[in-house]
């Protein structure tokens, strides 16, 4: 391992806006903080062509892919690049993979050093949107106990299994970035340094990583009072706010999208849907306990409300997926992804509680988005067809 040293996974939108402020906005380039993609990624087979390009608003740098990305983080292990920490911030519908691909990683470093594999383990912050890491850590002790019966790793149990697991963390963030393009021609646009805050995991791990990120120049907490899932849930209601609600103010009716910016989005004649929404979510909270009895939504949503408008200029991420799919005319009429991986365990936990109202209206912003999706699709079919045919 190699002290100090970070391995983004992957390069993108929010992966590179770590990059930038984690090199001192581009300032230091020591090699100690580089990419990883998983296998077989389209994407990191174009930017290692390529290399990559970040704007700085005044500058395009362009940064040669040679020892700062990796095609997987074994191919990363092989060239000697064997960071400490893995800031993981894929697709979340990518999680799973992340959880495989850092088992097989701890499979390597056993069979290798079977006597010194545990302290070789590198630790991973899950940084993608979404209300998942309780999930996410199951399948991760799911996943070593499968290797286990597999005989790819010994019995961890009881010395192993807390002191590995102890090296997953939670990082909820708010850090934004954007792209512009595809493949190799991204241009990357990171936002200003963005708060984030680590949680879950084991004490001295946490604190370890808190201490690397703050020293080169993240702006990170250590949330060791504060539950993982509170986070989530908290980051849950200011992502569906820009994200999904955006979504369904950047359709018009006739399938047309306007992309839209934060301050277009928190504007007062949307603040009672945003109200609503932020309410559906608290009282879910307040019923798996992730509230107490005497938080207040209100006092949450003027919270999240007062955050967002600090980055106003911000375009939440799905709305800037969406607009690549559109200019590339490869729109499907599906949920986005990141809004999945936050409405299904919001229905869930509000079926386990009964809350048949907070059920409805998260179904409902579903099919009401997915609805708009679909016209914005008919509309592009129309157009691409032959005029005699229209």
């Amino acid at each position: 391992m190699q002290r100090g040293s970070v391995a983004i996974l992957s390069p993108g939108a929010l992966g590179v806006s770590f990059f930038y402020h984690l090199t001192g906005e581009l300032q230091r380039k020591d090699e100690q903080v580089f990419f990883v993609g998983l296998e077989h990624s389209r994407s990191i087979n174009a930017l290692l062509e390529s290399g990559l390009q970040i704007s700085d608003g005044e500058t395009i740098h362009h940064l040669p892919s040679e020892g700062l990305i990796f095609p997987t983080i074994q191919a990363a292990w092989d060239a000697g690049k064997r960071p400490e920490i893995i800031l993981a911030c894929p697709n979340p519908d990518q999680l799973l993979q992340v959880v495989s691909t850092f088992v097989a990683l701890i499979e390597r470093l056993w069979s290798e050093d079977p006597e010194e594999g545990e302290r070789k383990i590198p630790t991973i912050i899950l940084s993608s949107n979404g209300i998942y890491f309780q999930r996410v850590r199951q399948m991760f002790v799911e996943k070593l106990e499968e290797s286990i019966l597999l005989g790819r790793l010994p019995d961890l149990w009881p010395d192993h299994m807390p002191t590995i697991v102890g090296h997953l963390l939670r990082g909820v963030t708010l850090q934004t970035g954007a792209r512009q393009g595809a493949g190799a021609t991204t241009i990357y646009h990171p936002g200003p340094n963005g708060h984030s805050t680590l949680a879950g995991g084991a004490e001295k791990v946490r604190k370890r990583s808190h201490e690397l990120l703050i020293q080169r120049g993240g702006w990170f907490d250590d949330g060791a009072a504060t539950s993982p899932t509170r986070l989530e849930f908290e980051k849950a209601m200011m992502n569906l706010m820009g994200n999904l609600l955006g979504l369904l103010y950047a359709f018009n009716e006739d399938g047309t999208f306007r992309s839209l910016a934060l301050n277009e989005i928190l504007v007062p004649e949307h603040e009672k849907d945003m109200r609503e929404l932020v309410h559906r979510v608290f009282e879910v909270g307040q019923a798996v306990r992730v509230f107490t009895p005497q938080d207040n939504d209100e006092a949450v949503f003027e919270r999240l409300y007062e955050r967002g408008l600090r980055i106003g200029s911000h375009v939440p991420s799905s709305l800037q997926a969406i607009e690549i799919q559109i200019n590339a005319g490869s729109l499907e009429a599906k949920f986005p992804p990141t809004e999945t991986w936050l409405i299904d365990p919001l229905i869930r936990y509000a079926r386990s509680a009964e809350l048949v109202e907070a059920v409805e209206y998260f179904e409902g912003l579903r099919a009401a988005l997915i609805a708009k999706m679909e016209k914005a699709v008919a509309l592009a079919e129309q157009k691409k067809a032959p005029p005699e045919s229209q």
